[in-house]
């Protein structure tokens, strides 16, 4: 018989040992090979575009740093070198200004505060891995604003108890949607006469107090008067209160969505309560606020309110109730309709000749309130791509389930849609940012404004200071807007589980 093992002695025993890759297919040598110079005109075009960016790169090098000025007083220092590049020594001056704008300096550890708190408080929510995201949000969403406010302003706003029932009675009587959404319109119409009652002799004198100048009222001789605003207060109060003992007394529902109201409304009253208490803080008109401060108001406002309400939006515009459709469409299309700067004009110029003599707002109020509600419209659209790209399946399986409503939409339809829609989002957010800088037409000095500002100053006239000035400006808006565009991108990948991941 044949030895096989003679005869076959060339049959491997043991694996033979991996061999590492071609050089030219994998790091940076492969991948430039695969992506950049991949066939002759991708080739072609990569060396123009090095060529580009080497040119631009060097330009600026060679304007900010090797010709740049860094030491000096005044323009002297700039323009006693002919041909000098980036004035810096104008820059150093004029620092706290593109930050703080006129807040006054030995009050600005109270925004440097702001600044560091939220800066910690937004990476310590940033990084996924990091935990109590929910305390997290809270602390961002509730705790940090009117810390902030309080701040910034200095709170004691010596809010009137006329103003105080006022605004508490507008809350409560927005409990009158509680019985009809319970009920039905005609029933809950019904079971509310009183309180409704109460409600149109309250909608009743606050549009006569529009058009016609109304005196206040005294009761017990000159002891104790009340506004119009504190009678319309109380009337909404009764009102209020006539329909949570309808809800109490009939139904479990609309009695459970009454206290979460009144809960809710007894935290808008915590918060004024807050607000117009004295901390001893010095009080700091918003006139004197400017630079990247404001741009960091109006723009975190703007983001913040924006997408909750453009969500709400968008699902009112898909509801399948007639006025509620109704009402987003015409929200939308309106301020969709006009441009920001408009908007921004109608709250600084137009609202205040709408209101009763004696009542204004802050400018910088009506700034922010134009701003949100512009964005929010926007958002609504860019989250209603979201829930069409939704298949019709989701929404089936669900209700096959058995989940109401607001179940379907928190837990099934907003997660896949939100994440869908990242990219248009985010978007949103960093137009918005740039957009701050239309607040200057209303008076306003965000980082442009006191870049503008700053030209006046005949101490520092030269003619690298303007261009040193927007260069900084440019920079300081790039490193926000690449921020959240690089975070965006990140997130994207994290939550991309069920889809292919492309380079980015």
């Amino acid at each position: 018989m044949t030895d096989l093992s003679s005869s076959h002695g060339w049959v491997r025993t043991e694996d033979a040992k991996t061999l590492p890759p071609p050089p030219n297919t994998t790091g940076l040598t492969g991948w430039a090979l695969q992506n950049l110079f991949n066939s002759p005109l991708n080739t072609v075009l990569t060396i123009l575009g090095a060529a580009f960016v080497a040119w631009i790169g060097w330009g600026v090098i060679d304007w900010a740093l090797i010709r740049g000025v860094f030491t000096g007083e005044s323009r002297d220092a700039c323009v006693a070198v002919p041909d000098s590049g980036a004035c810096w020594p104008y820059v150093w001056a004029k620092f706290h200004q593109f930050i703080y704008g006129f807040y006054p300096f030995d009050q600005r550890w109270r925004v440097n505060i702001c600044f560091v708190v939220g800066a910690l408080a937004l990476a310590t929510m940033a990084i996924p891995s990091l935990p109590y995201k929910k305390w997290n949000a809270l602390f961002l969403l509730v705790i940090y604003p009117l810390m902030t406010f309080v701040l910034l302003t200095g709170g004691d706003l010596n809010l009137s108890v006329s103003t105080l029932l006022g605004i508490v009675g507008l809350l409560l009587l927005t409990a009158l949607v509680i019985p009809p959404l319970a009920f039905g319109i005609e029933e809950g119409i019904r079971r509310n006469r009183l309180a409704l009652a109460f409600a149109g002799v309250a909608i009743v004198i606050w549009l006569l107090s529009l058009f016609v100048s109304m005196p206040e009222v005294a009761i017990f001789g000159s002891f104790v008067s009340i506004s119009t605003l504190a009678i319309i207060g109380l009337l909404a109060i009764a009102a209020a209160l006539s329909a949570a003992h309808e809800a109490f007394s009939r139904d479990a529902s609309a009695r459970t969505a009454l206290l979460s109201w009144i809960g809710a409304c007894s935290a808008v009253i915590a918060v004024l309560l807050l607000v117009d208490t004295d901390f001893g803080l010095v009080p700091v008109e918003t006139q004197q606020w400017g630079g990247l401060l404001v741009t960091l108001v109006v723009a975190v406002t703007g983001i913040v309110a924006s997408l909750p309400l453009g969500t709400l939006l968008s699902l009112g515009r898909r509801s399948k109730m007639p006025v509620v459709r109704m009402f987003s469409v015409v929200f939308i299309e309106v301020w969709r309709g006009v441009p920001l700067i408009t908007v921004l004009f109608m709250a600084s110029i137009m609202l205040p000749l709408f209101m009763p003599e004696g009542v204004n707002f802050d400018k910088l109020l009506r700034a922010l309130v134009g701003t949100a509600l512009f964005s929010a419209a926007y958002m609504a659209e860019t989250v209603r791509g979201g829930l069409q790209a939704i298949p019709k399946g989701q929404y089936e399986a669900a209700q096959a389930l058995g989940l109401s409503y607001w179940k379907l939409m928190n837990l099934i339809v907003l997660p896949q849609a939100l994440k869908i829609v990242i990219p248009g989002i985010v978007n949103s957010f960093i137009s918005l940012f740039k957009d701050t800088t239309l607040v200057l037409i209303i008076g306003l000095f965000d980082v442009l404004g006191i870049v503008n500002a700053s030209f006046n100053d005949p101490k520092w006239v030269s003619p690298q200071t303007g261009t040193t000035a927007y260069f900084v400006a440019a920079l300081m808006f790039w490193v926000f807007c690449f921020g959240m565009s690089r975070y965006s991108i990140f997130m994207e990948r994290r939550l991309a589980t069920g889809h292919k991941r492309r380079g980015y």
